[in-house]
């Protein structure tokens, strides 16, 4: 179950990555993953297992599991009908541009994991060796790390080619007084 949720928590940012990908970028197809999801929590719940917790977890995943399915039919639908929805704004994209620099104020968004993620992969070949999770946790600590030494709440975090690698850059976003 803990690797359910994990998947399922990696299918909702990767279905925020492609609902927030540029235009024309080629993406692979989500259905697959979520119908793979989908047989292994209709397979959980037809096995034989014993304890109310157990059922209760069960069904905090298959209920995480109808809501993003349900987002990403209405996503993909009023794409096919050509109505914007609110993750769709004008410029919305360049605000997450990580060859630019990312802001991250408060707490480490989905979005932004995905945006910095993906720039190493897009402008680095290979990409990173880690998994998206590992990753999202290095950014927490880089965060923390951060803003203990400097006290600033925001910091900027961008994607940087040196010497032929792509390295993740950071620096505190100093506010003017």
């Amino acid at each position: 179950m803990d690797r359910l949720d994990r998947d399922l928590r990696m299918l909702r940012v990767e279905f925020e990555r492609f609902f927030n990908r540029a235009p024309g970028v080629e993406y692979p197809d989500l259905e697959r993953e979520r119908s793979r999801i989908g047989a292994e929590l209709r397979k959980l719940r037809n096995s034989k297992f014993q304890g109310v917790e157990i059922g209760f977890r069960l069904s905090t995943l298959e209920s995480k599991y109808a809501s993003y399915s349900e987002l990403f039919r209405r996503r993909v639908r009023q794409i096919e009908e050509g109505v914007p929805f609110a993750g769709r704004r004008p410029g919305h994209a360049e605000a997450f541009d990580p060859g630019r620099g990312v802001v991250v104020a408060g707490a480490v968004e989905d979005a932004t994991v995905a945006a910095l993620y993906e720039g190493l992969h897009r402008r680095g070949g290979s990409g990173p060796r880690f998994d998206l999770e590992s990753f999202r946790t290095y950014l927490e600590r880089q965060l923390d790390t951060i803003r203990t030494k400097t006290g600033c709440d925001r910091v900027v975090f961008r994607i940087a080619e040196e010497d032929g690698k792509m390295k993740l850059k950071a620096r505190p976003v100093r506010e003017d007084r």
